[in-house]
């Protein structure tokens, strides 16, 4: 890929890697937690194995391997540029499960966060657990997203045959050892699996006892950063074999600081999937009703809620109905009024994630007539998300207080203006518009910054960033507002 070089900027320079839902990529930041380039450094796309049966599954080592691909076209980019790396960050998307032998190869495919086999598993667990108090502890609800449930699943009716591993981890964990020889997580990644307790960062005695495990088949709990790549990976990155790599930290945490959405700012952020997210100083956190909590570090959580089909969902939509190229779609969704589409949608192509499991589990519409095309189905889908999204911003308002501001960011904004429209007028609320068009690779960078010593506070560092703002249509908002007592 050709890049379009920026000014020179001032180190330490961190590289960041992110694992996203559906592409790995990695970029260059520097001190000031800007990126080298206008696009990223390094870019590439990965799918997951889809079926009627609920599966969402991927080849662990194959994804690993990409990873490992996108990382080497960054370290070539920093020395065509001259960057001289100080540590290197990595997010990577929570709830995923992958079993791992004693080779550290991958025993079992990867389980995906949109998995939805583990449904009954979960309903199990709800029958023999008080729900509120283990989300209480482990900030994370009984359900099929998280690995709790999928364990449980695993060992099958019986339970007793999960499939042979000599660990249960994430991707972050499995390609972390394969280029350091060494297994062990982050505390941000831990709290996403509904096993860990997030008062005491250690692995919650009840919810092991209840997936069928022990804490010796997951990976110890540790911030440090990894040092000293094995031989392989040190000959082929020199320059990275002996600086800090941090630990793999959860995809929305670092999303969210990104942007510059902490304190009184929410975040929202639209990409494969789309959340509401309230980022905070909370070392000994206190989990809202409704909401899941997660940790970043040691001294913040992240709490909110997200929705499984947020951008992946205007994808499919895109391929499915065959709509028109980006530029005449834009401007005839645009060009729509708000609900005059009559449609009623459920927009569930993946198992909704948690408390929002209840209710249909998979998409309707309804409503249409010989006269309904394409593009009023893409807008009434898009409206219907939007609505969802307005309905998990009033949950973290109601738990947090009301929102200085609510700002945005992530892909599927950045592709679509007429969706950024439509979510602010479902919103009602003035959408402040993240500058950046990767939040979640600088989120991770300025927390490694911050390890390092180059920032004193990340958080501080993100939210002196402004951009766009967009303002809700009154109108619109009215249409919206009288909508969401119905089901799309």
């Amino acid at each position: 890929m050709t890049l379009s070089i920026l000014p020179a900027r001032r180190g330490p320079w961190i590289l960041a890697l992110d694992v996203g839902s559906s592409s790995v990529r990695a970029q260059w930041v520097d001190a000031a937690g800007a990126a080298l380039t206008a696009d990223v450094a390094a870019r590439a796309e990965h799918a997951w194995r889809l079926s009627d049966d609920g599966a969402m599954e991927a080849d662990g080592d194959a994804l690993a391997d990409l990873c490992i691909h996108v990382i080497h076209a960054a370290v070539e980019a920093g020395r065509a540029a001259g960057i001289r790396p100080a540590a290197v960050a990595i997010a990577a998307f929570w709830h995923g499960l992958v079993g791992i032998g004693a080779d550290g190869r991958a025993a079992t495919p990867l389980y995906g966060w949109g998995d939805g086999r583990a449904r009954a598993a979960a309903d199990a667990l709800r029958a023999r657990l008080d729900e509120a108090a283990t989300h209480r502890r482990t900030g994370c609800f009984l359900h099929e997203l998280y690995p709790a449930a999928k364990l449980v699943w695993l060992r099958g009716p019986g339970g007793d045959s999960l499939p042979p591993a000599s660990a249960w981890a994430s991707i972050g964990e499995l390609l972390m050892l394969r280029l350091f020889g060494e297994l062990r997580t982050s505390l941000s990644m831990a709290s996403g699996t509904g096993l860990l307790d997030l008062r005491t960062g250690a692995w919650d005695g009840e919810m092991l006892r209840a997936a069928g495990i022990t804490a010796g088949v997951l990976p110890p709990v540790d911030d440090a950063p990894f040092r000293g790549l094995t031989a392989e990976f040190a000959a082929r990155w020199p320059e990275l074999a002996d600086i800090p790599w941090f630990p793999p930290l959860g995809d929305g945490a670092c999303a969210s600081l990104g942007m510059g959405a902490a304190g009184r700012r929410i975040g929202l952020s639209v990409g494969t999937s789309a959340a509401v997210r309230v980022l905070r100083e909370d070392a000994v956190p206190t989990v809202p009703d409704g909401l899941w909590c997660y940790r970043v570090d040691a001294r913040r959580t992240v709490c909110g809620r997200a929705l499984s089909n947020g951008g992946a969902a205007f994808a499919w939509l895109r391929r499915t109905l065959r709509l028109p190229p980006p530029d005449e779609l834009e401007a005839r969704l645009a060009a729509m009024r708000p609900g005059a589409h009559g449609l009623t949608i459920v927009p569930r192509l993946l198992p909704e994630r948690p408390p929002r499991g209840a209710g249909p589990e998979t998409a309707m519409i309804a409503g249409m007539t010989a006269a309904t095309g394409a593009v009023e189905i893409a807008r009434a889908w898009l409206e219907a998300s939007a609505r969802e999204m307005a309905d998990a911003l009033d949950a973290v308002e109601a738990a947090f207080g009301p929102a200085d501001e609510v700002v945005a960011g992530g892909g599927a904004l950045n592709a679509s203006p007429a969706w950024t429209r439509i979510i602010a007028d479902a919103l009602g609320r003035p959408l402040r518009l993240s500058p950046h068009d990767e939040p979640t690779l600088r989120g991770a960078a300025l927390l490694a910054l911050e390890r390092i010593g180059a920032v004193d506070d990340a958080v501080a560092h993100a939210a002196a960033d402004g951009g766009e703002r967009i303002a809700p249509d009154p109108a619109a908002h009215a249409v919206y507002r009288a909508m969401r007592s119905g089901l799309g």
